[in-house]
């Protein structure tokens, strides 16, 4: 699976943005999918994931009830709807493929990683 993470830019607080990952490769419905995000200086960090289906969701605490993570299996598509931003959300925003569900919060078990994208939030 090739992933491409598009969709970043500059925004003010409070605004909103809606990243995208589009996928290549016919097995993309048989990977969990996740958002990660990665500030200058450190570590990759769990954003929110969805499983295979789209039955499961996760966020961290971080951004829940502001970030909102869908797929469509059918256009081979992830994404990360970005509400009420603020300027600790700037990072590199990386979508990435994981099998099954146990591992999701783990970046280290994740097997396939898009480029990223910059997401910054002016105050």
């Amino acid at each position: 699976v090739q992933l491409q993470a598009s969709g970043g830019g500059l925004v003010q607080t409070g605004g909103s943005l809606r990243l995208s990952c589009a996928a290549s490769g016919h097995t993309f419905n048989t990977y969990s999918m996740g958002w990660f995000r990665q500030a200058p200086g450190k570590g990759h960090v769990f954003v929110a994931g969805i499983s295979e289906e789209s039955a499961l969701t996760i966020y961290a605490d971080s951004v829940q009830g502001r970030f909102t993570i869908s797929r469509e299996n059918a256009d081979n598509m992830l994404y990360l709807q970005m509400n009420s931003l603020k300027p600790e959300d700037t990072a590199v925003y990386y979508c990435a493929a994981v099998p099954g569900w146990r591992w999701i919060k783990v970046s280290s078990r994740y097997r396939y990683w898009g480029q990223g994208t910059l997401v910054t939030v002016s105050s």
